[in-house]
């Protein structure tokens, strides 16, 4: 739970600014430019599917939960036993650590535009050596830092999604709209349709990917307790907030399309492209070297935060038995240093397909499709999670509730089940928009990599033995054993 002193309660529009922070990162606007127009059906129909769902199904299983350890394993856990709870925090945890490169090359690519030449910027930011070196040389620095145990690196990071992603998302939507008001010829066909054409099946699978645009904000369900009649004003807050996060997206889409043909669009450059070519209409190409240094500076802000987090959870899961002893480890301050260290392994690895991949963006959609498949697997545990605990838990205290009658649990958690279902099955087909390289090559990588990643905890759980647990771990224990325990 946040620290929020007594009397001092979060107000709506607070925790919808918070939400919205969390939630909105700018690297994946040119994957929906390549949709025009439809664009905006996407987002919102993955806000109704996924987004709001997500935020109240956390919001009522972390109220639930609020004084125990674990999150979505305590969730999980709680609802399909121990395993399946293992299963949910460590895909939580694997996919958190396959969306490194893809954000680090993003952020590659940014520190690439750094340069004075627009055309010279351009081969650095395609060229995968340089991609490859730079992603690994961040990561790692940012691992050791980590390790130190820095406190002053929260601060970095929230100066960093403000430098690095809400003036910048602004400031892009002010430059489409000055554009378009001055007489700029728009590339975005705007006559086009909303609605999508569903019948090409490869059109979807880009699309796909809105829901990892929108992860992260089962993250804001710890607050719910920290507004006033939260069963009123958390809902209010989750509203407003999703509907300023989908108007950034959708607006900041625009203002990419608007500035940058359909057929020019690169899924890793056309940001810091749109950028450059807005200021050049404005006659303010200087200014494209201080956006290139403050998206870089948002990214390396965020992972720096980001590196040592979500293997916490892991951390404190695995002291309760979970993991083997050497996994347990921390250094002098604290820190679970063999996990860090696993994770940079695992980082290290998944990089190198930037040497078998046919170029920069098709090695980023695919890592972001396999982030994608992992991400939703922990999705929908915890959607069947909070289903099942009305039931397996029906007199438990419920500080805050998704309808007074379960039909609205069914109503709420089954369609953000059947939306993340969806995605999860569209993630695997190959988009038609982007040169991935063989088939071949993108299933195996995709099947591959699911399996290994979910059959992983399995074998660590069955293989776990006594002495794996830590006489010092605070986990506590699950309702039915306290039950038996009585």
């Amino acid at each position: 739970m946040a620290d929020v002193k007594k009397g001092v309660k979060l107000g709506v529009f607070t925790l919808a600014i918070m939400n919205v922070t969390a939630v909105v990162s700018l690297r994946g606007l040119p994957s929906e430019a390549e949709y025009g127009l439809s664009s905006a059906f996407y987002y919102i129909f993955a806000a109704i599917v996924f987004l709001i769902p997500t935020a109240m199904v956390a919001a009522e299983l972390a109220a639930m939960f609020q004084n125990k350890q674990g999150g979505v394993f305590r969730w999980v856990g709680e609802a399909f036993g121990k395993k399946i709870g293992f299963l949910a925090i460590w895909v939580q945890w694997v996919q958190n650590t396959i969306w490194y490169p893809t954000v680090l090359t993003f952020g590659a690519v940014s520190l690439a535009y750094i340069g004075m030449n627009p055309q010279a910027d351009m081969t650095l930011a395609s060229n995968k050596f340089y991609t490859l070196i730079v992603v690994l040389i961040i990561y790692w620095i940012a691992t050791f830092i980590s390790l130190k145990g820095l406190g002053w690196v929260g601060k970095v990071s929230k100066i960093g999604g403000l430098v690095g992603t809400i003036i910048p998302a602004a400031i892009l939507v002010i430059l489409g709209i000055v554009y378009l008001s001055t007489g700029g010829e728009s590339q975005m066909d705007f006559s086009g349709n909303f609605f999508p054409d569903l019948s090409n099946f490869n059109n979807l699978v880009l699309a796909s990917g809105i829901f990892l645009f929108y992860a992260g904000m089962e993250m804001s369900g710890v607050h719910v307790q920290d507004m006033d009649n939260p069963s009123k004003n958390y809902p209010k807050a989750i509203f407003i907030g999703s509907i300023i996060t989908v108007l950034i997206f959708i607006l900041g889409t625009f203002s990419l399309g608007v500035i940058i043909p359909q057929k020019d669009i690169n899924l890793t450059q056309s940001l810091l492209v749109g950028f450059d070519r807005y200021f050049s209409y404005i006659h303010a190409s200087w200014l494209s070297l201080i956006m290139a240094i403050a998206l870089t500076f948002g990214v390396l802000a965020g992972v720096l935060t980001w590196v040592a987090g979500p293997s916490k959870g892991l951390f404190s899961v695995g002291k309760a038995g979970y993991l083997p002893p050497v996994l347990q480890k921390t250094n002098a301050i604290g820190v679970q240093k063999n996990i860090l260290y696993l994770q940079g392994i695992a980082v290290t690895l998944l990089s190198l397909l930037f040497v078998v991949m046919p170029s920069v963006q098709s090695f980023y959609q695919i890592l972001s499709q396999l982030t994608v498949l992992l991400y939703i697997i922990m999705y929908l545990l915890m959607f069947a999670a909070a289903i099942a605990l009305r039931y397996k838990m029906k007199n438990a205290q419920r500080p805050f509730r998704i309808g007074k009658n379960n039909i609205w649990i069914w109503i709420v958690a089954g369609v953000g089940f059947l939306g993340s279902l969806l995605a999860f099955v569209l993630s695997f087909v190959p988009p038609a928009q982007i040169e991935v390289g063989s088939n071949a090559a993108w299933y195996s990588v995709l099947i591959i990599g699911c399996i290994v990643f979910v059959v992983a905890p399995f074998i660590i759980y069955a293989n776990r033995k006594p002495e794996w647990l830590d006489k010092n771990s605070e986990l506590e224990p699950f309702h039915w054993e306290e039950k038996d325990a009585k």
